[in-house]
């Protein structure tokens, strides 16, 4: 089994990992300073991470009992299959998407099953049903907007798999910000849904890694358990309960890469590649007439990196780019566009 895998190329336009190209706003830099200076750094963190929790809580109106917050959302997929997966059980899928579930899962022992997306790489409601009826998994897992490929899934989607499972169903929504719904609204203590977020992405923060969960309760006490105490430092907790209070400010630039986004789906339509709409920061795209991997490093030649998922299967010479600021998507259309013309 391999592990993750992302390009770190030392190179002046980074556009490979779907960070937010804009820094925190400089007030909360200001007050992590003040942070750093106020925080008991003899003492063990808030273990229950109360008043993060409770934060979070406001923001999305439900109760703090429904918030597990961890060091990335990453962690709190790993604390989910901790608590729901390993040896006996099995896993379920919906390819191509994020790599880390099935890894996360064939960690803890767990058989990974894999349904299989449509040519156009969207999901058919039939093929949640036929996974969730065969299989009957322990845990299901769906990317909304989906990554790599942006797309948005449709919110029948999410309502086949709840009618369906056995298990629970994981909604990842790391790019919530930029989709056109959210499943949290869909949260209930009657229902076996766990919704994913991060503040990597719109908050600007990836530096800091910190995401969390909005579940029932029962699932909060139960990931609760699994995971190892004390796991959220006091200084990430301050930090990003600081953050919170700029989230207006951060959204705002949602709007703009959402502007650049279209801007660089333009562009590449006119170009000898294929291109996905895309509801989220980044867009998947596949030369025709020039290998990906060649493509690929010609633009990183020419200062640009993007994620190269040529090999990947289902995503055969596909490559994916990040959302940057206006200069860097500029840089990035003149390297595609030299990249693909040379002979």
């Amino acid at each position: 089994m391999s592990g993750y895998h992302s390009a770190q190329v030392d190179v002046p336009v980074r556009l490979n990992t779907n960070e937010s190209p804009f820094p925190p706003p400089a007030a909360w830099l200001d007050a992590v300073a003040d942070i750093a200076r106020s925080i008991q750094w003899n003492r063990y963190p808030d273990r229950a991470v109360t008043e993060l929790r409770e934060t979070i809580a406001r923001r999305h109106n439900v109760d703090p009992a429904n918030i597990f917050v961890a060091n990335g959302s990453n962690e709190v997929i790993q604390t989910i299959l901790l608590a729901y997966g390993g040896s006996g059980r099995c896993v379920a899928t919906f390819e191509p998407t994020y790599q880390m579930y099935s890894q996360i899962a064939r960690v803890t022992g767990a058989e990974v099953v894999q349904g299989e997306r449509r040519a156009d790489l969207t999901l058919d409601p039939l093929e949640i049903e036929r996974v969730l009826t065969r299989h009957k998994p322990s845990v299901s897992f769906l990317c909304n907007p989906n990554n790599p490929t942006g797309i948005i899934e449709p919110r029948v989607n999410l309502e086949t798999m709840l009618a369906h499972t056995t298990g629970i169903v994981v909604v990842d929504e790391a790019y919530a910000e930029f989709s056109e719904w959210s499943a949290i609204d869909m949260v209930a203590e009657d229902k076996p849904l766990a919704v994913t977020r991060t503040f990597s992405k719109t908050l600007s923060m990836a530096a800091l890694r910190v995401g969390y969960v909005v579940a029932p309760k029962q699932m909060i006490s139960d990931l609760e358990i699994a995971v190892l105490p004390y796991h959220l430092d006091s200084f990430k907790q301050a930090a990003t309960i600081a953050a919170l209070s700029f989230v207006s400010e951060m959204e705002q630039r949602v709007e703009t890469i959402k502007s650049e986004r279209t801007r660089i789906f333009a562009a590449v339509s006119e170009m000898e590649c294929d291109v996905w709409p895309s509801g989220s920061n980044f867009i998947l795209f596949r030369p025709r007439a020039t290998a990906a991997g060649v493509v690929w490093q010609r633009m990183v030649d020419s200062g640009v990196l993007v994620r190269d998922f040529s090999t990947v299967p289902r995503l055969t010479g596909c490559l994916r780019v990040t959302v940057g600021t206006p200069d860097e998507n500029s840089a990035f259309l003149d390297a595609l566009t030299a990249a693909l013309s040379v002979n």
